[in-house]
């Protein structure tokens, strides 16, 4: 986890009292990171009002709320957050699994589903701190996130500055490029690296190496180990990253070494297919 000086600022938002009151508790129980409740709102309105004060780096979001859901909350920070305006990051907490598809679109950190434990909240806090650690560190840095190929006699290296420090990285040892957001994620088998970039202009480079999983997602084909159907669940909320298939139950790719789960759109399914075939 990456470490912070100062207090993650928390917003809860849930019509239930009792919910509100028993987050509290588990947040003042959770060992690390610290964290700041800086308010909390009982409908997506009051949220809304405190969130303009821009004081708030997390919301703890309930989904089924009288009047607009947490759902449309969601989407009004992801479009605040597109336009390069500060917004925070997004963990939704509710008792309704079903809802776990529409977080995947909206790129939520997390999704704990009631009655929360202490362990998951606490696992989910800190993917929110290292991944806001990593974006700003990438803004901070002037030449932070540019990549480029090296290619000589023998195999592809990929040149990449990710906060101040220039890494090159064998393309044999990538496992995928995935983008989040206006950024690309490169994963190894023992380090992300972040980085600007297009994974179309990736995807026309190495193409022969690296099979498009889903719009956010090119795979190294030798990574590939396994293919299945998955519905997304709120235990793996962590692991299966991506946009499940239209109608709620999509499949999910397994990547080697990390032993990390991938969505896989629909129309992607038969190429996977072949990829494992031809191994």
């Amino acid at each position: 986890m990456t470490a912070t000086a100062s207090p993650l600022k928390v917003l809860i938002v849930d019509d239930e009292a009792l919910a509100r009151l028993r987050l509290r508790g588990l947040l003042e129980a959770c060992a690390a990171p610290g964290v700041e409740v800086v308010g909390e709102a009982a409908s997506v309105g009051q949220a809304e009002e405190q969130l303009l004060g821009g004081d708030c780096e997390l919301v703890l979001l309930d989904v089924q709320m009288p009047g607009a859901d947490g759902i449309q909350l969601a989407r009004a920070v992801r479009e605040r957050e597109r336009a390069g305006q500060p917004a925070p990051s997004i963990v939704f907490v509710t008792a309704h699994a079903e809802h776990a598809l529409s977080a995947f679109e909206l790129e939520a950190i997390d999704y704990l589903t009631k009655p929360v434990r202490r362990e998951r909240l606490q696992a989910a806090l800190e993917r929110v701190v290292q991944r806001r650690a990593e974006r700003a560190a990438l803004q901070a840095a002037p030449d932070a996130g540019e990549a480029a190929v090296a290619v000589g006699d023998s195999e592809p290296v990929i040149v990449v500055t990710d906060r101040g420090r220039l890494s090159r990285v064998p393309l044999g040892e990538v496992l995928y490029f995935k983008a989040e957001l206006k950024y690309l994620t490169l994963r190894t088998a023992t380090q992300a690296l972040v980085l600007e970039g297009s994974l179309t202009e990736l995807e026309q480079r190495f193409g022969e190496r690296f099979l498009r999983v889903h719009r956010n997602a090119l795979v190294a084909k030798a990574a590939v180990r396994e293919l299945q159907r998955h519905a997304p669940q709120a235990s793996d909320f962590a692991a299966l990253d991506g946009e499940a298939a239209e109608a709620g139950e999509g499949w999910a790719v397994r990547v080697a070494h990390v032993d990390e789960w991938l969505a896989v759109s629909r129309r992607q399914v038969a190429a996977v297919r072949e990829a494992l075939a031809d191994k």
